[in-house]
């Protein structure tokens, strides 16, 4: 009890003085040192500045833009154990490309969709129809009826350069006019969740989210160079990585996907088999690199043009290949070293268009002028 006193004393010593010198007078006064001034005098920043070069682009480029920009919310049915078939919405962005209306997008934007509605960006809402898909490239075209529509200028996505500065338009989380900025990060061959796999696609580490994708990927210029599609991210946010189908790919089926409905997908109509320095010298070819045909498929493109398949039977380890048929160097000049790179260049061509094949025939050089084909499970 004696260890108590001096602390029970020190309270009522404490509760005392607050009493006498506060609580009595009716209010809290703050320390003495603290005031009340009449106004208060802040340092503000002069007014008027001027933007930067860089700055003024990027506005620049916004502005120019942003009305061609659209959100697009689609509706499919989904099944729940226990409530059956139930309506799901999602939400991804789109460009308008011409001024009929017509909306360049990703396929997976609108997969399955009963319902498809396009908000422009003064907030007006139409019905769009999905007049053509191109699953195998994750695009797809939409089309809406409403006027004064601003088409979007497609650029060049064929000369891109690591570094250079790109910009990204759309609706990530559904927050419409949304405009980030990053460079391009790497040009390579991506797989999409669904196996689709997208030669040349666009890396870049302008923040790209969920509702971005089939938004416009554009250069320094406003012109669309690619179409936003996916992001490689573990939580499913931008993680700084984010990929863009080249618009040269879409270009090149746009006309098909808007008169057709669907891809008129170019073939040579040949099967093939690459050749290295070691073979190329085991068999005596003229060139250690190409595609040695194997067949030329009959009624093809390249059957129709003159192009031979293999007539010796032969074994490469243990299968069976046929030697003797022409060998492709180079389609339009662009050399062949691989089966990825034709795939790349039928990539750029339609069902219809003449390419120019260059051929060893034994040790004799042809260039031989073939018209493409409709692909029917082969290049």
């Amino acid at each position: 009890m004696k260890f108590l006193r001096p602390f029970l004393f020190a309270i009522v010593l404490a509760s005392a003085f607050f009493y006498f010198t506060t609580y009595r007078n009716g209010r809290l006064y703050p320390p003495s040192w603290i005031g009340h001034p009449q106004r208060v005098e802040i340092i503000e920043a002069a007014g008027g500045e001027s933007l930067d070069a860089e700055e003024q682009n990027n506005i620049s480029v916004y502005r120019k833009n942003i009305a061609s920009v659209v959100n697009i919310t689609s509706r499919v049915m989904t099944f729940d154990f226990f409530y059956g078939l139930v309506p799901q919405e999602g939400q991804g962005s789109g460009f308008v490309i011409d001024k009929e209306g017509h909306i360049l997008t990703n396929y997976h934007v609108i997969a399955d969709a009963r319902k498809v509605e396009v908000t422009l960006h003064n907030h007006k809402k139409y019905p769009a129809t999905i007049v053509g898909t191109d699953k195998s490239h994750d695009l797809a075209i939409v089309q809406i009826k409403a006027p004064d529509l601003q088409p979007m200028t497609l650029g060049d996505s064929s000369n891109l350069q690591v570094g250079q500065k790109v910009y990204a338009i759309g609706n990530p989380f559904g927050l419409a006019g949304t405009l980030t900025l990053g460079i391009v990060s790497s040009i390579r061959q991506v797989q999409e969740p669904d196996g689709l796999v997208i030669e040349e696609a666009i890396q870049t580490d302008a923040a790209i989210n969920p509702g971005n994708s089939g938004g416009p990927l554009l250069n320094w210029h406003g012109e669309v160079i690619g179409i936003n599609t996916m992001i490689a991210s573990s939580v499913g946010q931008s993680a700084g990585i984010g990929f863009a189908i080249p618009i040269n790919t879409a270009k090149a089926v746009v006309n098909d996907l808007v008169t057709l409905g669907r891809v008129r997908r170019p073939a040579l109509g040949v099967r093939t088999i690459p050749i290295d320095p070691e073979f190329a010298a085991e068999t005596g070819l003229a060139a250690d690199y190409g595609l040695l045909i194997q067949q030329a498929i009959s009624g093809g493109a390249a059957d129709r043009a003159g192009l031979r398949g293999g007539t010796e039977r032969a074994y490469l380890g243990n299968i069976p290949i046929m030697l003797g048929g022409d060998l492709i160097v180079a389609i339009n000049g662009e050399k062949i070293e691989s089966q990825q790179i034709l795939a790349q260049i039928m990539n750029k061509h339609r069902a219809g268009d003449t390419v120019k094949v260059t051929i060893f025939r034994g040790k004799k050089q042809l260039e031989v002028n073939v018209v493409l084909g409709e692909a029917r499970d082969q290049v």
